[in-house]
């Protein structure tokens, strides 16, 4: 796609002028006086360099998708797979390592985010990694990293799932890990503990593995790795159990019974579960061959459908590996990272936004090619999610390319909020898609009032205290995130006096910390669910100056850096100190600023400051630099660096200072909800 500029360096895409003058709010068409007409001189001028680069890369099929970065555990969790299955080879052994390698730190260990902290189990099996690339344990950074592992405590301090790989090849006892009965499969949801009171990333990893602890297969070792324990004579020491009356010791003593039930469980019984397993699995794998079009659940299906006799070249066992391989991303320097998921849903609405709000005419053919796009990602079929809600008719939008099994509530409000961006010439159709994404929405409410990432009502505290889940969320309660992008959508479609809405907004208010912020459920953390809660209370008729959305400016200004940016560290989501704190960063910059414009704070300091931010450390070519972690999948657990954030929502923020929200209460005049809704409190 090219952009060009007209006269006065707008971007217009051909014959397709921006919106005019007239659309902008009257602070911006008139042209403030003085140092801020310099500011505004420069942040259009940031806004064009931003749109031009945006509409530069889109594919020609009409999406947008940007890297999706993680942590090495992904490249080395692939070649553990390949090893397992007999299918490892020299180039992407070595192109694997040579990114595994890249991101080692001095002291010989790795992290999970940047500029965050070593990390015991990531350091592990990237560790393992570089043994079967042919790194020799006495090599300088093989040695530092072993060092460092063994005065934390070892392999047998490491979560359980990087024991599981490491039983996979004999390097740890089957019997030293938590019992995973593929009985699970035939609880009824009714039960507590049955696999749909995991979230569906859980219950999609879990039901796979019920089937590999089932058989407990032992490949051989390529090497050993005593130099990973403590005591390789004793590599597992007892542990105190927690007190039995606790949920810790409950748990700890059920797991202990789950194994004595192992020798005893009834084989066909074993076997039915095994096979119920399977069909399970077979029935969940997307047309693209993944499932759920995320890493770890394909990893593992794969492993258990091969345990269960499937051969390598078998269709579902060929689509699976496929599917794992489109997850590479091949550098220009030969390395190999793997991506634990890809994101065009996604990056698609949050591009299709950003440009129109950054003023791209409503009909011009980029944002054409992306309705296109996503109406035919639009899932017409009934999923796992039915399972809590049955009757509900589908309609919405998952993360990935192919997911049909578990489209998400929070990519649906932004597909929707897009799509009412967007000028296409069959309206019809995208009234229909919309007026289905919403009613099915509606019925994803929780009990509670909130909106949840992918179930209604999964938020069983049960699954947590699981000795088997020590690494990251198993459930999916609402979030304020989720739950403000969904109230945004409905208040744009009309729909903010609905009583849903309005249970949904009281949601918001009872869930705000006193200091002011939300907490981020899916983005780094306070700045993200500040940024998001409060244009959706505005855009629903939450005054400006209602004692929340007050409170929410005076906690943004009070973590604003020096440097007119924002920036919250993963560190926030286990030590609250760090909430608001860190470098500043694109992305979260533009967050605080979406919620201060929404806020009504544009001619404000803050906003002004963070403007100049934007404007100073954009580059050139129109991109931002963003290495730190600003996206969120479990928190603190597993963090995401999407490569497209630094882009599209500093061009939103940049936009909607100059053109101001096209949803907001300034756009719309008046609010029809504000009277329905309380002005203090739930």
């Amino acid at each position: 796609m090219t952009a060009t500029t007209d006269g006065g360096g707008a971007i217009t895409g051909g014959a397709d002028p921006r919106h005019d003058a007239a659309a902008a709010p009257a602070a911006v068409a008139a042209g403030p006086s003085g140092e801020d007409t310099g500011l505004l001189k420069a942040v259009r001028e940031a806004a064009d360099r931003a749109a031009r680069e945006l509409l530069d890369r889109q594919d020609p099929d009409g999406w947008w998708k940007g890297d999706l970065q993680t942590n090495v555990t992904m490249d080395a969790e692939d070649l553990l797979l390949r090893q397992f299955l007999g299918i490892r080879d020299e180039e992407t052994t070595r192109a694997a390592a040579l990114f595994i390698r890249g991101e080692q730190r001095p002291d010989g260990t790795w992290a999970t985010f940047h500029g965050g902290p070593p990390e015991l189990s990531a350091t592990v099996e990237a560790y393992v990694a570089l043994r079967l690339a042919g790194d020799p344990a006495d090599a300088p950074h093989m040695a530092r990293a072993s060092a460092w592992i063994r005065e934390r405590g070892g392999i047998a301090s490491a979560r359980v799932f990087t024991r599981i790989w490491l039983a996979l090849f004999g390097w740890w006892s089957w019997d030293d890990l938590p019992e995973l009965p593929p009985e699970l499969i035939f609880l009824p949801s009714w039960v507590p503990l049955n696999i749909y009171d995991f979230g569906c990333w859980a219950r999609q990893t879990i039901v796979p593995l019920t089937v590999v602890s089932a058989l407990r297969p032992v490949r051989p070792a390529p090497f050993a790795l005593d130099e990973l324990h403590t005591d390789a004579r004793n590599p597992n020491p007892a542990r105190p159990q927690a007190p039995a009356a606790s949920w810790d010791g409950a748990f700890q003593r059920m797991d202990k019974a789950l194994h004595l039930y192992r020798r005893v469980a009834p084989r066909r019984l074993r076997k039915a579960a095994m096979a119920a397993a399977g069909r399970w699995i077979i029935e969940r794998q997307e047309n693209d061959g993944c499932w759920g079009g995320i890493q770890p659940p394909a990893v593992y299906s794969v492993i258990a459908l091969h345990l269960l006799g499937y051969d390598l070249g078998h269709p579902v066992m060929r689509a699976g590996l496929e599917s794992l391989d489109r997850f590479a991303v091949w550098r220009e320097d030969g390395a190999r990272m793997v991506e634990a998921c890809q994101s065009p849903v996604w990056d698609t609405c949050l591009a299709a936004i950003a440009l129109a709000d950054a003023g791209v005419r409503p009909d011009h053919p980029a944002l054409v090619k992306a309705a296109d796009w996503m109406l035919g990602e639009e899932i017409r079929r009934t999923g796992d999610w039915a399972v809590r809600r049955p009757g509900l008719a589908p309609g919405g939008w998952a993360f990935e390319f192919h997911n049909d099994t578990y489209p998400d509530i929070d990519d649906t409000a932004e597909v929707v909020l897009a799509l009412r961006r967007i000028r296409h010439p069959e309206p019809g159709k995208v009234e229909a898609a919309i007026a289905r994404g919403t009613s099915w929405t509606l019925g994803m409410q929780s009990k509670d009032g909130g909106w949840a990432a992918f179930d209604a009502d999964n938020t069983s505290p049960l699954p947590n205290r699981l000795p088997f889940c020590d690494f990251g969320e198993v459930i999916d309660p609402p979030s304020a995130d989720v739950t403000a992008h969904v109230v945004e959508m409905l208040a744009v479609e009309g729909r903010a006096a609905d009583p849903r809405t309005r249970r949904g907004i009281a949601w918001l208010l009872a869930e705000q910390e006193a200091d002011g912020s939300w907490f981020g459920r899916w983005g780094t953390n306070y700045v993200y669910g500040t940024g998001s809660v409060v244009p959706a209370l505005t855009a629903a008729g939450i005054a400006p100056g209602h004692p929340a959305v007050r409170r929410a400016v005076g906690w943004l200004e009070s973590v604003q850096n020096e440097d007119g940016g924002w920036g919250e560290d993963q560190r926030s989501y286990r030590d609250r100190a760090w909430a608001g704190k860190g470098a500043s960063t694109p992305s979260q910059t533009a967050w605080a600023l979406m919620a201060l414009l929404a806020a009504g704070e544009r001619e404000g300091e803050a906003v002004r400051r963070g403007l100049a931010h934007l404007v100073e450390t954009q580059r050139a070519d129109g991109t931002w630099d963003e290495p730190y972690f600003t996206g969120t999948g479990f928190p603190w657990d597993f963090s995401i660096n999407y490569h497209l954030y630094r882009q599209v929502f500093p061009l939103t923020a940049l936009g909607r200072y100059l053109y101001g929200d096209p949803f907001g209460p300034a756009a719309r005049g008046t609010v029809e909800a504000a009277a329905a809704v309380p002005a203090e409190g739930a």
